[in-house]
């Protein structure tokens, strides 16, 4: 996998999405906003669960690259 993005580049590609969210609302937020491919394949890669804040997803974007 290329680099992954830090909390903030993945953050701009999700503002203004109403939590909880699932990865599928994250995915289609990011690709709506032009996110680029490493955001993108950051998504791809959380578990398929309801996030319930932007913390959640960050978390969890360092838990599935560590």
């Amino acid at each position: 996998m290329a680099d992954t993005p830090n909390p903030i580049q993945i953050q701009k590609f999700l503002g203004g999405i109403d939590y909880p969210a699932k990865r599928d609302d994250l995915l289609s937020r990011a690709k709506d906003a032009g996110a680029d491919s490493n955001v993108i394949e950051a998504l791809e890669a959380l578990p398929d669960r309801e996030y319930d804040s932007p913390t959640a997803v960050s978390s969890a974007i360092s838990d599935s690259n560590s």
